[in-house]
């Protein structure tokens, strides 16, 4: 769906050779194949695997002002056992919350495979000094964090100034030193689907592990459609260059029937090599719930009251 090269206005010469095609989205296009992938359905024995899947790439997520640390603790139980009654089910990717509650988490999760992620770099609207950033950053990291999810500077993005926005991916990065970072991108706030390729390939040049539709913080989160976008320059990096990086969409997935659209749109676009929750996340806070709700349907045939499991 992405037409001809063309590099935007805004990027600087260095830029150029270490980025992909940019190309043009074909706006009908996208929309239209993911609607028509939402509407697949699978087969009972395949939905049960879906769901099991979707927890294991569940990055659990508590980013609010009255957050504490005996709730970061209980969502840390939650995110090793999701169901206590079911010792089958796996625990979740990570559970991602605030720097300042990093060692908490970092605490009730050691000797577990549930990673500690934190959000970084003036979450949500990435408006501080770059040095501020950094250190942010760096501090995260000194605490025990696996993974840093950080906000792009979406004014400076707007405004053209890729090269900026460029330049504090790749400062970050290397304050990441060997914890994974994920960039999110806030596509609400970036207008059009072409900005929402141009700015994944740029953090993906930047040197991404991970692309992330949204913060969560605003009403416009993740879409089918937007997600696809992403996934496409994901495959079109791969193709060119054979390296993988991973997409996590984030805010407004509450329902199993949304994770399992957005594992169809995984595989449809990038087969199944990316379906492991090394290449793809689902960020949310009250997805679980329901997927825990659904997958005892799925195993009992009767629906389970939301009683039998907790808030998040």
């Amino acid at each position: 769906m992405a037409q001809a090269p063309a590099l935007p206005a805004g990027f600087e010469l260095p830029l150029e050779p270490r980025l992909p095609r940019i190309g043009s989205v074909d706006q009908v296009a996208v929309e239209e194949r993911a609607a028509t992938l939402a509407k697949r359905s699978i087969k009972r024995e395949a939905k049960v695997f879906a769901l099991e899947l979707a927890i294991r790439m569940t990055d659990l997520t508590t980013l609010e002002g009255a957050d504490t640390r005996g709730k970061v603790a209980a969502l840390s139980s939650k995110a090793i056992r999701p169901d206590p009654s079911d010792p089958n089910i796996p625990s979740v990717a990570a559970v991602c919350v605030y720097p300042n509650l990093v060692e908490t988490a970092v605490e009730r999760l050691r000797g577990t495979t549930v990673r500690v992620a934190s959000v970084a770099t003036a979450f949500p609207s990435g408006q501080s000094a770059l040095d501020i950033k950094v250190a942010e950053t760096r501090d995260v990291v000194e605490l025990g964090a696996d993974e840093v999810d950080m906000v792009i500077d979406r004014g400076a993005f707007l405004a053209g100034r890729y090269a900026k926005v460029y330049d504090e991916i790749v400062r970050v990065k290397e304050a990441c030193g060997e914890a994974h970072l994920k960039v999110i991108l806030e596509t609400g706030e970036l207008g059009t689907y072409d900005n929402v390729r141009r700015a994944s390939l740029l953090a993906i040049a930047a040197g991404a592990d991970f692309v992330k539709t949204s913060t969560g913080k605003i009403p416009s989160a993740a879409t089918l459609p937007v997600t696809l976008v992403m996934l496409e320059a994901v495959r079109d990096v791969y193709e060119e260059t054979g390296r993988r990086v991973g997409v996590k969409a984030a805010g407004g997935i509450r329902t199993a029937k949304q994770a399992v659209q957005y594992l169809v749109l995984l595989h449809e676009t990038l087969g199944a090599e990316w379906l492991t929750p090394d290449l793809f996340r689902l960020g949310a806070s009250s997805l679980l719930n329901d997927i825990l709700m659904q997958l005892r349907k799925e195993k009992t045939g009767r629906y389970q009251s939301p009683d039998y499991f907790t808030l998040d």
